[in-house]
C-alpha cells in the first residue's frame, strides 16, 4: 500500500468519524510531504469546511481542481464552500466548469440543480433534475430534490406526487420530512405533524424532526407540547439554533421562564455574531439592545437575498408624472388580525386621496367582516395567500406598483422574500414588524420622532420617513357597546383593576415582578389578564404567591369579538404595560377604549410605540421614566381614586383634542410621505432621511 494511499485513508476515516479537526491535522501533515497530492488537499478542504472554515476550504477545493481538472468531487466542495459563504451565483458557476469538462457525469447534474436552487432560479432547477431522472428515473435523490423545487414553485399536488413515489419504494426519513413541510405549507398542521412523526421514527437521532413537530404544535396553539418538542430537538442537537430560539418564544407564552435569562444571552450573542438562525422577531421579545436587532435582522437578510440569487424584476416602464401614484401593501394580516383593526379606516381615508390602493393578502379569506371592509378599501384587492414568495414579486411587479409596503417582514406570516427581488421602485418597511429590517431591499422605514430616536438612527439600515404624528394609525370608527358588570368577570365590585391584555409572550418575569410590587402596595387591587391556558394561568398564580402576592387577585379572561373586547375596558382603571415589548394594537385598543395605559419606554423601537401613542395624546405623565416611577404612579393612583378618574376625564378630552385618531389628517401625511419619497426617485435622488 502506498504511503499516499494510507494517508488518504486515515484522513477519510476521521472525516467519517465526525472528527474535523483531527482529519484537518492529519491531513496537513500528509501534505508536508506530498503538497502536489490532488485528494489530499481536497479533503483537507472538507475538513476545513466542517470546521467552519469555507474561505480556506475554499482555496484548497481550487488547488485541487488545478491539480486533477477531470475529478468531479472537488468542484461538489467548492460549490458548497461557496454556498456556505454566501455565494450562490459562484457556486453554480463552479458546477458549470465542471461540467464543461465532464457534461456527462451525472452526479454533476444533480449538483448543477442543487446550485439553482440556491440561486432562486427554480424552473431551470426543475428541468434540470428531470433530464438527471431520464438517466436514473428511481434515483430517490433526485425525485425528492424535484419534489422540493415543485414545491418551491407552488406545484404542491406534483410535489406530493413524487414524494410518495419515493415512499412506495422505500421508507426515507428525508421523504417524510418533505411531506411534512408540503402538508405545512398548506396549512394542514396535522397531517404535516403525522409525516413529521414517521420521519422520527425512522431517524430517532435526527433533531430536524422534532424542531418540525414543535412548529406545528405552535401553529396548533399546543405550546406546552411544542416546549417538549423544542427541548428533545435541543438534547439531540445542542446547537440546533432555530429550536432555542422558538423554545424561549414558546417558554414565555405559557410563562415558564426557567432559563430564560440564559437563552437570552445565548441568543443576543449568536445575534451579534451574524447567526442567521435566530428569529429577528422573537429576539425582540428580549432584552436586546437595538445593536443587536440590527445584527439579527442583517443576517437574515443576507439569508434571504442568497436564496433568491441577487435577482431582480424589472421595474414596469416609467409613468407620466401626472398619474397618480400605485401603492401596494403587502400582509398576513388582512383577516381577522391586529393589523386589519389598525389599518382598516386609515386605508379608506386613504383611498379618497390621489393614490391607487392595491392590498396583496398573503393569508386566506377567512369570511370575516373587516376582510370585506379591506377589500372595499382597496382599487384593488388581491388574495396571494397560495403564492409563493417570488409569485408574489411577479404579481406586484404586473400590476405596476410604484411604492410597495411590507406590513410583516419578519413577522410571523411575512414574505421578505418578494421584496428581495426588488418587484418596485420603491420599498418599505411600515408599522407591523416594530425594528429594522436591516435589508438593502427596503429603501425606507415609516416611523415618528418618538418611537425611533435620534439615538436609534444608526441602528437601521433604512432611510426613515418620520410622520409629524405618531406612526401607528388606528381605527376611529370603531363603536364601544356598554360593558356588562365586573362580576361577569369575576371581578371584585370595589378596588383597582389593573389590567395587562397583552399576549402572553410579553409578559416576563421582570414585568411581572413590577406588576406584582404594584398589587402588594395598593391593597384590594386585582391583575386582569387573558387566558393563557390553564397550565400558564396555574403558572402565572404560583409566581405571584412567590411574589408575596394572594393568587387569587390575578384574574384571568377569554379573548371575546373584537367589539366585547373593548366594552370591558370600561371595567378597568389602569392598563399596566411590558417591557421590552411594549403594547402596541392593544394600548390604542385600551386608549381609544378610555383606559389610560400606564407604560416605561425603553431605547428599542418595540419598547416605544405605547410611549409614541401617550406622547401624542399629550399624556405624557403616563410614560414613566424608570421602573420606580412606574411603580410609583400606578400606586399613587390606586390610592386615589378621585385622581384615577381625572385621569381617565383628561384622556377623553386628549382624544378630542389631539391628532392621534385622526385618520383622515394620517392619511393626507402619510400620502406626503410617499409622494416626497416618489418626487426624488424621479429625480434620480437616492433615498434619504424625510422630515
Amino acid at each position: 500500500m502506498s504511503v499516499a494511499f494510507s494517508d488518504i485513508e486515515d484522513v477519510v476515516a476521521l472525516i467519517e468519524r465526525g472528527d474535523a479537526a483531527g482529519a484537518e491535522a492529519r491531513a496537513l501533515q500528509a501534505l508536508n510531504t506530498q503538497k502536489n497530492d490532488a485528494e489530499l488537499t481536497r479533503l483537507h478542504g472538507v475538513a476545513l469546511l466542517m470546521l467552519g472554515r469555507a474561505a480556506e476550504a475554499r482555496v484548497e477545493f481550487e488547488r485541487a481542481i488545478e491539480l486533477t481538472p477531470q475529478e468531479f468531487a472537488a468542484y461538489c466542495n467548492l460549490s458548497s464552500a461557496l454556498l456556505t459563504l454566501d455565494d450562490p451565483p459562484g457556486a453554480l458557476h463552479a458546477i458549470e466548469r465542471a461540467l464543461a469538462v465532464m457534461p456527462a457525469n451525472a452526479p454533476l447534474w444533480n449538483a448543477l440543480a442543487n446550485a439553482c436552487v440556491a440561486c432562486g432560479d427554480h424552473q431551470r432547477a426543475r428541468n434540470v433534475y428531470r433530464a438527471a431522472l431520464n438517466g436514473a428515473p428511481d434515483d430517490p435523490r433526485l425525485l425528492l430534490n424535484l419534489a422540493a423545487t415543485e414545491m418551491a414553485l407552488g406545484e404542491m399536488t406534483e410535489a406530493e406526487r413524487l414524494v410518495r413515489t419515493v415512499l412506495a419504494h422505500a421508507q426515507v426519513p428525508q421523504a417524510w420530512l418533505l411531506l411534512g413541510h408540503i402538508h405545512r405549507t398548506q396549512r394542514q398542521f396535522e397531517r404535516a405533524r403525522q409525516a413529521y412523526e414517521h420521519g422520527a421514527a425512522l431517524a430517532p437521532g435526527d433533531a430536524i424532526f422534532p424542531h418540525h413537530c414543535g412548529l406545528v404544535d405552535e401553529e396548533l396553539n399546543h405550546f406546552e407540547s411544542a416546549l417538549g418538542e423544542y427541548r428533545r430537538a435541543l438534547k439531540l442537537d445542542p446547537d440546533l439554533v432555530p429550536a432555542l430560539s422558538q423554545l424561549a418564544f414558546v417558554q414565555r407564552r405559557i410563562y415558564d421562564w426557567r432559563d430564560n435569562d440564559a437563552f437570552g444571552a445565548r441568543l443576543r450573542s449568536l445575534a451579534l455574531q451574524g447567526n442567521p438562525d435566530v428569529a429577528p422577531f422573537s429576539l425582540l421579545a428580549e432584552n436586546s439592545t437595538a445593536e443587536e436587532q440590527l445584527a439579527c435582522a442583517r443576517a437574515q437578510a443576507r439569508r434571504v437575498i442568497s436564496r433568491t440569487g441577487g435577482g431582480r424584476l424589472l421595474h414596469a416602464p416609467a409613468k407620466p408624472a401626472d398619474a397618480p401614484l400605485r401603492v401596494g401593501f403587502v400582509s398576513a394580516g388582512f383577516h381577522a388580525h391586529p393589523t386589519a383593526l389598525l389599518v382598516a379606516h386609515m386605508f379608506e381615508q386613504l383611498a379618497k386621496l390621489d393614490l391607487e390602493i392595491h392590498l396583496f393578502a398573503t393569508s386566506p379569506d377567512d369570511g370575516s367582516a373587516i376582510r370585506q371592509r379591506l377589500r372595499g378599501a382597496a382599487q384593488e384587492f388581491h388574495d396571494v395567500s397560495s403564492l409563493t414568495p417570488a409569485m408574489v414579486a411577479q404579481r406586484t411587479r404586473d400590476a405596476g406598483i410604484d411604492i410597495l409596503i411590507d406590513m410583516d417582514v419578519w413577522c410571523g406570516g411575512g414574505m421578505p422574500g418578494a421584496f428581495a427581488l426588488r418587484p418596485a421602485p420603491i420599498q418599505i418597511n411600515w408599522l407591523g414588524y416594530p425594528g429594522t429590517s436591516g435589508a438593502e431591499f427596503y429603501d425606507y422605514i415609516i416611523a415618528d420622532h418618538f418611537v425611533l430616536l435620534e439615538g436609534l438612527r444608526e441602528h437601521f439600515s433604512e432611510r426613515v420617513a418620520y410622520l409629524p404624528r405618531c406612526y401607528q394609525p388606528s381605527d376611529a370608527t370603531r363603536e364601544i357597546p356598554d360593558s356588562p358588570p365586573r362580576r361577569a368577570f369575576h371581578l371584585p365590585e370595589e378596588g383597582t383593576v389593573f389590567a395587562s391584555f397583552n399576549n402572553s409572550w410579553k409578559l416576563n418575569a421582570q414585568s411581572f415582578a413590577r406588576m406584582c410590587t404594584v398589587l402588594r402596595e395598593a391593597s384590594g387591587s386585582v391583575l386582569w389578564l387573558l387566558d393563557a391556558g390553564r397550565d400558564a394561568d396555574e403558572r402565572l398564580r404560583a409566581m405571584a404567591q412567590a411574589y408575596g402576592v394572594d393568587p387569587r387577585r390575578l384574574v384571568f379572561s377569554p379573548k371575546l369579538p373584537h367589539a366585547q373586547h373593548l366594552a370591558r375596558h370600561a371595567l378597568a382603571d389602569l392598563f399596566l404595560d411590558t417591557h421590552p415589548y411594549n403594547a402596541h394594537t392593544t394600548a390604542s385598543d385600551a386608549l381609544w377604549a378610555g383606559c389610560p395605559v400606564l407604560t416605561c419606554p425603553g431605547d428599542t423601537f418595540a419598547s416605544r410605540v405605547a410611549g409614541s401613542l401617550n406622547h401624542h395624546l399629550k399624556m405624557e405623565s403616563m410614560n414613566a421614566r424608570d421602573e420606580r416611577e412606574f411603580i410609583e404612579t400606578a400606586v399613587n393612583l390606586a390610592r386615589d381614586p378621585g385622581s384615577l378618574a381625572a385621569l381617565r376625564i383628561r384622556l377623553q378630552r386628549r382624544k378630542r383634542e389631539t391628532n392621534l385618531f385622526d385618520m383622515q389628517g394620517y392619511a393626507r401625511d402619510f400620502a406626503a410621505l410617499l409622494y416626497a419619497m416618489w418626487r426624488k426617485k424621479r429625480e434620480g435622488i437616492a433615498p434619504e432621511d424625510i422630515e
